[in-house]
């Protein structure tokens, strides 16, 4: 069992932050270890399993927050509209960006052929990509990534937890029709065979 105080204290950091702590800082200012700091978020997560709020792991961050069963409440009592659903191509880009990171807006509409550059300005403001500097080529093309805000939307650690994406073979065999099977409207003769 971890020294309340230690506890106390980390929880203190990361309720105090308000954004994500990075771990590092929370390591440099008690003057603890990584592992140390773990123990705390998981013996104050532990301590707290009926609790409105909990502590997340976002990456190399941690953060206080509420749990999901409680936003109607926080929303009304914020008077926060609800966010408009992300549409299908936001989706399509997030994908993209998230899999591929760091990537340019050109990368992005060439895998979907289409141009991007009003869904890559709508997820900025929605804070689920950002920024990542500049490729070293001409024109020095801006890059773009998920940020903390992405992790913890899809509830996810670290971008490690994202679902795996199908396989060439998997695309191929789903792909692929039966030799005695044409496409509806479409009749097929025994030389196409």
């Amino acid at each position: 069992m971890m020294d309340l105080s230690v506890k106390q204290a980390v929880e203190a950091l990361i309720f105090a932050s308000g954004e994500p702590a990075p771990i590092d800082r929370i390591c440099a200012t008690l003057g603890i270890t990584a592992d140390e700091v773990e123990a705390a978020v998981i013996e104050l997560n532990n301590s707290r399993s009926d609790s409105a709020v909990y502590i997340v792991k976002l990456d190399d961050s941690y953060q206080m927050t509420t749990r999901a069963e409680h936003a109607a409440d926080i929303r009304r009592f914020l008077d926060i509209t609800r966010n408009s659903p992300l549409s299908p191509a936001a989706f399509e880009v997030l994908a993209v960006v998230a899999y591929n990171q760091p990537v340019t807006r050109a990368f992005i509409e060439q895998v979907r052929g289409v141009d991007c550059s009003g869904v890559v300005s709508t997820l900025m403001e929605k804070g689920l990509i950002e920024e990542r500097g500049r490729l070293e080529l001409p024109g020095r093309p801006l890059l773009y990534g998920t940020t903390k805000n992405f992790l913890r939307c899809f509830g996810v650690h670290n971008l490690g937890e994202l679902p795996p994406l199908p396989s060439k073979e998997d695309d191929s065999e789903q792909l692929q029709l039966p030799d005695d099977t044409a496409p509806e409207g479409e009749t097929v003769t025994a030389n196409e065979q």
